[in-house]
């Protein structure tokens, strides 16, 4: 990995040095969100804010702020714990640097709650090139976490996560542009939830199971790949596709593809509907249900890890606003969007349902995601 962040380096020099006509950065802006998510036992909501100032023609700072308020009763919880509630805040900060054709942005991020703190810091290069029908953009990351375990003082792991992404975006007609999207991760160390257990058979117990801590590997090497296609009508509105493939060495196989359509309404009002359908498998050492304690050197039952599929469903509104009415005559915009998603899990059931112990039903559950967001531009 440390070899691959060297080419990278290598390649984003090589980029940055090359001789192209003047580009410019994107305009100065402040985006305030509100975000809300209910489902599955559990609700998140909160704010966020983004600052986006040009200090010069050729360098622009970004600055983001993101809170999450959780309040927890989801099955994973209910079936070996009581509710709880958090709050996560995560704070942005973002550089980037006009040269010719090339931005290069460094970014660094932090996320903190009562039992995580997260760091990481990543450099993204992209460049115009071929009479700007081609954009070509590559990044790396790499983050660094310690992990704690509320009412344990001396639990203490941390983990580690390694990143490089590739881009290529292509204008093919006046009309359809596609994009290529290749990523591969690394991660490392304590990688696994310090709250979450395994299920067992334990006929010594009443209620005839067992539980102990989750078991993962301290690695884990992901890879996806994503293609997208966006294509304009001739009456201002757009369709678009995503297709998405993902795979680890953790064995899950993930795919999921997306269909958008966007019309306008009038000068001041768009319209957007999408669909998207997600599958994945089980990775090996998953499994509901383990035979006796220590079945294997790796267990979990995490759902997120098992096989399920999922299915949104999302309408989005966005209006223009009028300079007249916008704050000192500027551009600005408002948009509410509102996402319905339903979860089918294959081999995961509920432990809180009635049936006896591996026969209660598979666990379904459908969740609403809202957000609200303004957008003004000056």
């Amino acid at each position: 990995m440390r070899l691959f962040f060297l080419i990278m380096v290598a390649i984003f020099i090589s980029i940055a040095t090359q001789s192209a006509h003047a580009a410019v950065l994107q305009d100065d802006r402040v985006d305030v969100l509100y975000h809300g998510y209910n489902g599955g036992g559990m609700d998140i909501n909160g704010p966020a804010i983004l600052l986006r100032k040009k200090a010069t023609e050729s360098i622009a700072v970004q600055a983001y702020y993101y809170v999450d308020s959780i309040s927890s009763a989801s099955v994973d919880v209910m079936s070996t714990a009581s509710p709880y509630e958090e709050e996560r805040k995560e704070v942005q900060l973002a550089f980037e640097y006009l040269h010719n054709k090339t931005i290069i942005d460094v970014n660094v991020r932090r996320s903190a709650e009562d039992d995580f703190l997260g760091n990481s810091i990543s450099l993204n290069i992209s460049q115009d090139t071929f009479g700007d029908l081609t954009n070509i953009s590559m990044g790396l990351a790499y983050g660094a976490n310690e992990i704690s375990r509320n009412g344990d003082e001396f639990f203490a792991e941390e983990s580690k996560q390694y990143s490089l992404n590739f881009a290529l975006s292509q204008i093919l007609t006046r009309n359809l542009t596609m994009t290529l999207n290749v990523a591969a991760i690394a991660d490392e160390g304590y990688l696994n939830n310090p709250y979450r257990t395994v299920r067992y058979v334990d006929n010594s117990q009443p209620s005839g199971v067992g539980y102990q801590s989750e078991v993962y590997p301290n690695t884990r090497n992901s890879f996806s790949t994503k293609i997208s296609a966006s294509y304009f009508l001739f009456y201002r509105a757009a369709l678009f596709a995503n297709y998405r493939y993902f795979s680890d060495s953790w064995g899950i196989d993930a795919s999921d593809v997306e269909l958008a359509y966007r019309h306008p309404i009038g000068e001041s009002f768009e319209l957007e509907l999408n669909v998207r359908y997600y599958q994945q498998t089980e990775a090996s050492f998953y499994s509901d249900l383990f035979p006796y304690k220590d079945a294997q050197n790796y267990l979990a039952r995490d759902k997120e890890l098992s096989t399920f599929n999922d299915t949104t469903l999302g309408f989005s509104v966005t209006y223009l606003v009028p300079q007249q009415y916008s704050f000192g005559d500027l551009r600005s915009e408002a948009s509410i969007q509102w996402d319905h998603l339903i979860f089918d899990y294959e081999n995961f059931r509920d432990p809180t349902a009635e049936g006896g112990v591996g026969n209660e039903p598979l666990y379904g559950f459908s969740a609403n995601v809202i957000r609200v967001l303004y957008s003004l531009y000056f």
